[in-house]
């Protein structure tokens, strides 16, 4: 009987790792592809794109494990409908209850993998993230430039383009910086053949200092503009504002647990919401897996994954409604939980129920007067 088990355990495990490997590149690709145009816009050094991708991850996961577990069970068992593995199965003596119960202790793995990340392991990557993000905001302007590209910097209000780069950041080799002034509307072109950075030792204040160039400065559309050539030319580089406060999806599961602020209750809640998630859909899948041989492979999947999205999309408007205090916390999250867990329990148990009552009316109703 073990070897049984072991393998629907292999069966559902395998195929729920397939299809979390697929929906995990599709999910992180599209957020690389933001952060890459964030790097190539100058907003990001593209030295730490792999290392956010990285910490971000187990947020990825811990959302795409449950739904492929979800998923992994109807393929697995749905294969073995259709292919009669579970007729036989069943006709040596496996019962439904035995099924569901060693799926519900993979199920068990899997929750445990994705409360161990909701709890601990996503919030320390998101104040990771968050840490990078704060490192970045400290950088001057020209530490995010690209060479070759046209960038637009200073919020909007500078466009600087340098041909080569070097290694360090610290040369720069045929400059060029346009500069609007919203003050006195007038425009600022700076060309040059080469720039380095310097630092003050006593103010620290950075400069950019540009050598054997010219500066044009005038009304855009007016002709007479003043040109000033130079062999040496300071500018000096704004620092961005760094945030001092991380943000709430990287606080750790202890201090949401001592916050009274309902938009912080309402996300631990919804932490905790995560894993619970899991032994449900198990519940879920292990009945909506049963398929006809006619109807199909995936006749079954559109409800099932109506219903999950459905679960998920409740969860989501509990979560907002909790954060907004249209619902006490003291209910939170596990009203939906708790309607589906019924569900689950009606299509596992139910039809059989109605069956032995309905027998047991006909069997009364035949018995001798």
């Amino acid at each position: 009987m073990s070897i049984i088990f072991r393998y629907l355990t292999r069966q559902t495990l395998a195929t729920m790792l397939a299809v979390s490997g697929v929906l995990l590149m599709v999910f992180m690709s599209g957020r690389f592809i933001k952060y890459l145009a964030d790097a190539a816009a100058g907003e990001l050094s593209g030295d730490v794109l792999f290392a956010i991708m990285g910490y971000r991850f187990p947020g990825f996961l811990e959302l795409i494990l449950p739904l492929g577990f979800f998923i992994g069970i109807l393929l697995a068992y749905g294969r073995m409908y259709l292919e009669s593995e579970m007729t036989v199965l069943f006709a040596c003596g496996v019962s439904d209850r035995q099924v569901l119960g060693h799926t519900l202790v993979a199920g068990f793995v899997v929750m445990l993998m994705v409360g161990a990340m909701s709890l601990w392991v996503t919030p320390w990557g998101m104040k990771n993230v968050e840490r990078i993000f704060n490192e970045q905001s400290q950088a001057t302007e020209f530490e995010m430039l690209a060479p070759g590209r046209f960038q637009s910097l200073g919020e909007g209000e500078r466009v600087t383009y340098t041909q080569s780069l070097s290694g360090d950041k610290r040369k720069l080799q045929g400059v060029f910086i346009a500069e609007y002034s919203e003050v006195d509307q007038q425009l600022s072109l700076v060309v040059a053949e080469e720039g380095s950075q310097f630092v003050d030792d006593d103010t620290g204040s950075r400069f950019l200092v540009l050598e054997n160039g010219a500066r044009f400065l005038g009304l855009p559309g007016e002709l007479d503009y003043s040109v000033t050539e130079f062999e040496a030319y300071g500018l000096k580089v704004a620092e961005q504002d760094v945030r001092g406060s991380i943000d709430e999806e990287g606080m750790s599961t202890a201090a949401l647990m001592r916050s009274d602020d309902p938009e912080l209750r309402a996300l631990l809640h919804w932490r905790f919401s995560l894993p619970l998630i899991v032994p449900v859909v198990t519940l879920l899948a292990v009945r909506l897996s049963r398929v006809n041989p006619r109807q199909g492979r995936f006749f079954h999947l559109l409800p099932a994954m109506m219903i999950y999205i459905l679960y998920l999309g409740l969860l989501i408007a509990a979560r907002d409604a909790m954060a907004s205090g249209r619902v006490p916390e003291w209910i939170g999250m596990a009203w939906v939980h708790l309607l589906f867990l019924g569900l689950g329990l009606w299509l596992q148990f139910g039809p059989a129920w109605l069956r032995r009552r309905r027998l047991e009316r006909e069997g009364g109703d035949r018995a001798p007067a």
